[in-house]
Parts: C-alpha cells; structure tokens; sequence
C-alpha cells in the first residue's frame, strides 16, 4: 500500500454542486457510498453542520487515506469497508440506525488513486497486470475474463458498454493474442485491432474496452441497481439522492430508477389520473442532467464526462 499523504487524494467531480444539492436536507446522516479518499465527504462536513457522513467503499487503501483526511471531524464521520450494495446491512452492523438517513451520495468514477497506481490495472496509460478490482481481496480480475471468456461475451460487454462498432474485431483479436497478462499487452492488442476512425476518435482508443473490463470485475451494474433500491427505501422525507455517473450506461440505470421512483410504477396513461394506486416515493429536484462547468473540466479532465442527476423524497409514510 502507498504512504498515506495528502498528495494521494482524489480530486472531487462537481464538488460544489454536490455541496448545494445537500445543504437544504434535514439534520441526520449522508451516506457517501462511493467515497474513496473523501474529497465529497470534506466539504460536505465543512459546509453542512447539520449533517454527519457514513462513508462506504471497496478499496481498503482508499480508505486509509480517507481516515487521515476526514479526522479532523472526529465522530461526525464513519468509514466502512464494503459494497455499496449491502448499504443497509453495513450500516447496521456497524451500529448506525437506518432512520436518519437524509443523503445518498454515489460518485460512479473511478479514483485517480486507482488510475495512478499501476499495480491495481485500471490504467490503459501505464502497464500493469490485469487485475481492475476494486476491492483487491476479492473476486475475478480483468486478466480471468480476458484469457477466459468466449469471443462472443467479449463482444456483448464491449458493446453493452458503448463500443458499437469495433467490439467484434477486438474480441476477435483479444482471443487470438492470449494469454494476456499485462495491461499493456492488452492495449497493443485493442490499438492493433482499431479501425483508422476508432484511432481518430477523441480520446484513447482503449478507453471503452477498459472501462467495460472494469464494468464486468467488479459487478458495477449490478451493484448500481441495488444500491438506488435501497436509497430510495432508506431516505427520509426531504432526504436527498445525488449520483454522478459517467458512461451512458450507468446514467441510464439511473435515470430510470429515478423515473420509477417518482412515478411509484404507475402503469395509467400519462395524459389521463393515475387509477392504479402507485404512490410516488418523491421528485425529480430538476430535470435531465447537470454538467461540470467548462472551467472545472479545464482544471480536472477527469470530470469531462460526469452527468449528475438529483432526486428529493417526500415524506415517508410513519415519518412525523
């Protein structure tokens, strides 16, 4: 593990909306279920009195330095090592009660601690081996299922997660080329296998297949939808949801989980009252999605693609 520094932490995407976005809540407890190195949790603790942080994360290391980080603020801040998607139970084993919960914060991104420490395999930048887990204890890495799977999976995942045009030829180039066992080998495979268009797109043309990698070892998808269920369930009135995404993917999973909860699932033609008695866990707190401002993405070139979306829940049945 890396010396814990101050040099180590992550740059926060949309810090300052985040900030906005939770400072009407109620007194109570934000989760910040993505926080990583605690950049989120700082200046919510510095700018919301009325709040404390349970802080949840994967990466062990990550937390580390979000402990030396966040100390100042003593008991208004707890870490927890876990899923986001065991947000309930962890909470529960860790002491914190499930009925002052007045935020849900999730930050999809990747770290830059992930990113810059090649022995962690996330980077297309820098070799390394295959690995991509955010938690390094557990589960697959990215080398089991680029030696393992099938051409055809190879392609669905790169294709689920917005790599239309050339996921067949690249997972038909991965198969040939195995084994593969460094992130580098990886990427001289996916930049040999790239059509002259794919090479002339904006940005590395390794990009996507990485991310999907990532997608697949560590159940990002999966773990998405499970974690908005439960906080939707766990927010009370007034209580708020941020969520910063990054690919089309992963904004669609929540633009239609929001949908759902505002709508309550209500099947009744949308011109005409609802007859079919879904009740409505809450509002949008604005329409579509907000966008880092030109002079952050100048700054931090890792929030270029950040979507934020906001959700308010009304009051809950038996709240008073």
């Amino acid at each position: 593990m890396r010396s814990v520094t101050a040099g180590t932490y992550h740059e926060p995407v949309m810090v300052d909306m985040v900030v906005q976005l939770f400072q009407p809540v109620p007194p109570g407890i934000i989760i910040d279920a993505t926080i990583g190195t605690g950049g989120h949790s700082e200046a919510l603790l510095a700018a919301c009195d009325q709040v404390s942080v349970a802080g949840i994360d994967r990466d062990a290391e990550a937390l580390a330095i979000a402990r030396l980080r966040l100390a100042p603020f003593g008991n208004r801040i707890k870490l927890i090592h876990g899923r986001f998607s065991d947000m309930e139970k962890l909470l529960a084993t860790s002491g914190l009660g499930t009925d002052s919960i007045c935020g849900v914060l999730l930050d999809l991104g990747i770290s830059s601690l992930q990113v810059e420490e090649s022995s962690r395999g996330f980077s297309y930048m820098v070799d390394g081996p295959l690995d991509m887990r955010m938690d390094a204890s557990q589960g697959m890495t990215a080398a089991d299922i680029v030696n393992g799977a099938s051409e055809q999976y190879l392609t669905k995942i790169f294709v689920d997660n917005g790599e239309y045009r050339n996921a067949r030829r690249v997972a038909k180039a991965i198969v040939s080329s195995r084994p593969l066992k460094t992130t580098g080998e990886l990427v001289r495979v996916i930049t040999g296998a790239s059509t002259s268009s794919m090479q002339r797109r904006k940005g590395h043309p390794a990009k996507r297949f990485f991310q999907a990698l990532r997608t697949i070892v560590n159940e990002e998808q999966a773990e998405l939808a499970g974690v908005l269920d439960n906080a939707f369930k766990l927010l009370m009135g007034g209580g708020r949801l941020v969520v910063i995404s990054y690919h089309s993917g992963e904004d669609q999973v929540v633009k239609e989980s929001m949908a759902q909860a505002v709508s309550g699932g209500c099947k009744c033609p949308p011109q005409l009252p609802c007859q079919c008695g879904a009740v409505s866990l809450g509002r949008l707190v604005f329409r579509g999605t907000r966008k880092p401002s030109e002079e952050e993405v100048v700054y931090n070139s890792r929030s270029r693609s950040a979507r934020l979306r906001a959700f308010e829940r009304v009051q809950a049945d038996g709240q008073s």
